[in-house]
């Protein structure tokens, strides 16, 4: 099943005789607005709000700023909001796909087979919105790990030196030229550079599969036998592995990302230009 789904097909799919359960994930990093007074301003018809921090991360500590959420807790999170095994489930953000991303990683590792990311985000939705609050019959989700890959610190470096390990941040994160939130910057030794912006056009819609494919290929995930993608904390992360998943390539996640690698000072830490 193709992982993303068009606002108009969204569109039918909500009026047909199983419609999705939708999630609105909207979500910016440090220092943006936090998404529930965005989501209570407006929001695409029956979505229930999910708050990425609190509902799909664990607290921050060792394992990074999102560590993956305590599995009871996010089943729980799912069936309020009327996810079922059985049913469809869209999720969406305001346009980048990061926190729809997570959302829907989180899904598929924990054994959904059937989630999507609506392209483009609310701003491709082409109806009203709405202010009202849906309170959806529970849902029967329970989750059962194991769905998409997933890594550890051990595992990135490994796979780092084997295979090929993406770095979905800013170039300039990667490089180590700057780094406003973590205790270092620089970036995994052996990791390749490829930002998530690179992923999407300019309205926030992921490229053509033919395009993603091109692009990654030239970074050698042609060649690559297994590859792996981290971030800052393992939420823009997961839009590339959705996107690598459009190309044709299986992606594993470094859910705990540079925030958890950077915050062990016995990590080694690599800078400068990308060795490609």
């Amino acid at each position: 099943m193709k992982p993303i789904i068009s606002a108009s097909e969204l569109v039918s799919e909500s009026a047909g005789a199983t419609p999705p359960v939708l999630l609105d994930v909207r979500y910016l990093a440090v220092g943006g607005p936090p998404g529930r007074p965005e989501y209570e301003a407006g929001h695409i018809p029956g979505a229930v709000y999910v708050d990425l921090d609190a509902e799909l991360a664990g607290p921050p500590g060792a394992g990074g700023r999102h560590p993956l959420p305590d599995l009871a807790a996010f089943g729980a999170t799912m069936r309020r909001a009327g996810v079922s095994a059985g049913t469809p489930v869209v999720v969406y953000d305001g346009g980048l796909g990061w926190g729809a991303a997570r959302a829907w990683w989180l899904l598929r590792w924990a054994g959904h087979p059937n989630v999507r990311v609506l392209d483009g985000g609310i701003a491709a939705w082409p109806g009203e919105l709405s202010k009202d609050v849906p309170a959806p019959a529970p849902g029967d989700f329970e989750p059962r790990p194991g769905g998409l890959r997933l890594l550890d610190a051990d595992g990135a470096a490994s796979l780092a030196r084997s295979g090929l390990l993406l770095d979905a941040r800013a170039a300039e994160r990667y490089r180590g030229d700057v780094e406003p939130i973590d205790r270092i910057g620089g970036h995994i030794p052996g990791a390749v550079s490829a930002p998530t912006m690179e992923n999407v056009d300019g309205t926030g819609r992921f490229l053509s599969a033919e395009a993603l494919r091109a692009r990654f290929a030239g970074l050698g995930a042609d060649s690559a036998g297994e590859i792996g993608v981290y971030c800052g904390s393992g939420v823009s992360a997961a839009q590339e592995v959705l996107a690598l998943e459009l190309a044709g390539f299986e992606a594993a996640l470094y859910a705990g990302s540079w925030s958890e690698w950077s915050g062990d000072p016995a990590r080694p830490v690599a800078t400068g230009p990308d060795p490609q």
